[in-house]
């Protein structure tokens, strides 16, 4: 997996994650504390099916039994951008994972690479 995390200067953000290969298994703790997101950008360009980012209140989630705080459905072959305003916030800290069926119980990776892009004010 290719996960960045860069801090941004000059923007509503403080945080900017981008994941180049999303899956079922999850990134874990990616804000490094509590926050609030902003957005969520989803860019399922190259599957030929749906995909769900779920985003987890939590810093160590177990996909497929913990319940997520947001899902984002992204349909198949478009990008997606969810904007949060002013924000949703979370307590604990945001872990990710992107999964091909909805709900909590959702384990099924994509075919082919997700990109996502997170911005979040921690």
């Amino acid at each position: 997996m290719a996960l960045t995390k860069t801090t941004v200067r000059s923007s509503p953000g403080s945080r900017y994650i981008v994941q180049t290969e999303a899956s079922a298994t999850a990134d874990n703790a990616v804000a490094g504390t509590s926050g609030t997101l902003l957005q969520a950008d989803i860019d399922n360009t190259g599957n030929l099916s749906a995909v769900y980012l779920k985003l987890y209140n939590n810093a160590s989630p177990t996909v497929g039994t913990t319940a997520p705080e947001w899902v984002f459905k992204c349909p198949a072959q478009v990008r997606r951008i969810f904007s949060c305003v002013p924000g949703s916030t979370f307590a604990t800290n945001l872990s990710m994972a992107c999964v091909t069926n909805g709900g909590t119980a959702g384990t099924i990776s994509p075919a082919n690479p997700v990109i996502v892009r997170l911005l979040l004010n921690v």
